[in-house]
């Protein structure tokens, strides 16, 4: 009969070396770049949902603007201060909309305050930051903030009451 002929015997050797190859193909390139793939679509994700939420509180921030013009007596858009001689009943709608607005904002910072923040998100904050500088500049609202800040988180307490303490000394 002979010798086996080599040609066959390899055969099964190969097969079984192209399937390592294979396999450490996808190990070094496919799989790290799976990876990468993975990580950039996560972090576009969390982009979006980021910019999602930043709508979201821009809505109810603008919803809030709309009740402010509905209750245009008051003034509250108007930078020289609060009224003179205001009703009681304008009082308690004054009180109502800043515990509304103090609300957004005790959202906006714990849903997108960071300390150590990238620049999307301290782009995304610092418009908040700017309309709580806004608001702290009116006197009124300095005034009602420890009433509106009871119960609230500690950190945004603090956060608002340095812009407001800011806001205090710049006014004098």
């Amino acid at each position: 009969m002979g010798k086996p002929s080599r040609m066959g015997e390899g055969w099964p050797m190969t097969g079984i070396r192209i399937v390592e190859f294979s396999f450490y193909l996808v190990e070094t390139f496919a799989l790290p770049f799976a990876i990468i793939v993975f990580l950039m679509e996560r972090r576009k994700q969390r982009q979006v949902d980021q910019e999602e939420l930043y709508q979201r509180l821009s809505d109810e921030y603008m919803a809030f603007l709309k009740l402010v013009l509905d209750n245009a007596d008051l003034q509250l858009l108007r930078k020289r201060g609060p009224l003179k001689e205001p009703t009681e009943e304008q009082l308690e709608r004054k009180q109502a909309l800043f515990g509304i607005l103090v609300s957004i904002f005790e959202s906006a910072y714990i849903l997108v305050y960071e300390h150590e923040m990238d620049r999307q998100t301290r782009r995304l904050w610092s418009s908040w930051e700017d309309y709580m500088r806004e608001w702290c500049g009116r006197s009124d609202f300095r005034l009602a903030l420890p009433e509106l800040l009871e119960g609230e988180d500690p950190d945004f307490q603090a956060h608002i009451k340095k812009i407001a303490e800011t806001a205090e000394r710049s006014a004098k």
